[in-house]
């Protein structure tokens, strides 16, 4: 991986290798770099060894990337970023005397860029990510509408799995959701909604900050609670203090272990204008909370408005505003978290983690090429 930060992409993947079997195989991940520890650790305590290239200069780092894959000659390589893949498929078939068999996991299609610079670079990223592509034995993508995206479409031995999350876990801490609230200081009465994503542009805050403020004005009793780490956390921040909303809409930061959050949420609120298959709208469905989202990306595959959550038109906060304070009425929000409850199974990652699993047998089961 590029990094293992406490992103989606990456809790996604130190949840399924902490329920992958033990015997007869090992398991390493090798990243870029890491901006925490905490991945790290719940790796290494679950037995997966982590290669950790952040020391280094970071000029060199794809090259060191590829010694370290090549050093440790695995059966089968699975990569999860764009750019390490577009680097170690030529480099693993044409320089190792005994290539691994190639899987790349694929998260997100990529999104249309705003900038021309940024038009550039995407687009040589797509170009060269599809023609290496060519070069894998199998592409796994996570959501229908990543497989239909144009760099991952009629890629070798293309298969869409769902990844999912811990269903039993987040019932677990849906279970302990008073003891979290009371964590966060959370009134009893309030109407806990959770916005649980990184600060960056594509997540769309400010957007939600506006459209909090039009949900106060009507149902005063809910609290926003805003976690997550990324560059534009202190903006929102200000933008929440301009607004005189500090009592009721909190920033939170980075929480560790932020899924217990979404299961003592009474709604999950995303105001994203891109998104791929997010893993906090399965942690929220997992544990029967409602989802109210724009209309974007992979949400839709798991979030069906008057089921289990709301969808809403994106880039628009009064759509959004609409949405909460529709599934905040207590009758629809009852058949939104029954609901919820019982599409849990289609999201739990076990199954996915066996998946997985028969995968690498597959592929590692026939001797390796020369």
């Amino acid at each position: 991986m590029k990094t293992l930060d406490v992103g989606g992409v990456e809790v996604l993947l130190v949840e399924r290798l902490s329920r992958a079997p033990r015997v007869g195989t090992r398991y390493t991940v090798v990243c870029l770099r890491a901006s925490t520890g905490e991945l790290i650790g719940r790796l290494r305590a679950e037995g997966v060894a982590v290669v950790d290239l952040s020391g280094g200069a970071r000029a060199l780092g794809y090259a060191r990337l590829v010694a370290a894959v090549r050093g440790l000659a695995p059966d089968v390589l699975n990569v999860h970023s764009p750019a390490p893949a577009i680097v170690l498929r030529p480099l693993l078939r044409l320089v190792s005397r005994r290539r691994p068999h190639l899987v790349s996991t694929v998260h997100y299609a990529y999104r249309p860029a705003t900038g021309l610079a940024d038009r550039l670079v995407t687009s040589l990223i797509v170009l060269m990510d599809r023609v290496t592509r060519r070069l894998d034995d199998r592409t796994v993508a996570v959501s229908a509408l990543v497989a239909r995206s144009p760099s991952v479409r009629r890629a070798p031995g293309l298969t869409t799995r769902v990844h999912g999350v811990d269903v039993a876990e987040q019932r677990r801490w849906a279970a302990r959701a008073a003891e979290t609230r009371r964590e966060f200081g959370v009134p009893p009465d309030a109407f806990l909604l959770a916005c649980v994503a990184n600060f960056r542009p594509q997540k769309n805050h400010l957007m939600l900050v506006e459209a909090a403020a039009r949900v106060l004005a009507e149902r005063p009793d809910a609290m926003f609670l805003l976690a997550g780490g990324g560059p534009l956390l202190d903006r929102v921040a200000r933008a929440v203090r301009r607004r005189g909303l500090t009592e009721r809409v909190r920033v939170l930061g980075p929480v560790p272990r932020a899924r217990r959050l979404v299961a003592a949420a009474d709604l999950l609120v995303l105001s994203s204008h891109y998104e791929g298959l997010p893993v906090v709208v399965m942690e929220a469905l997992a544990a029967g909370v409602p989802v109210v989202s724009t209309r974007v990306g992979g949400v839709p595959e798991l979030v069906v408005s008057g089921r289990n959550g709301v969808l809403t038109e994106p880039g628009s906060a009064g759509a959004l505003a609409a949405g909460v304070l529709s599934a905040m009425d207590p009758a629809e929000h009852a058949a939104l978290r029954s609901g919820a409850l019982t599409g849990a199974p289609s999201v739990d990652l076990r199954g996915t983690a066996e998946w997985f699993e028969r995968l690498y047998e597959e592929l590692a089961g026939p001797a390796r090429h020369a």
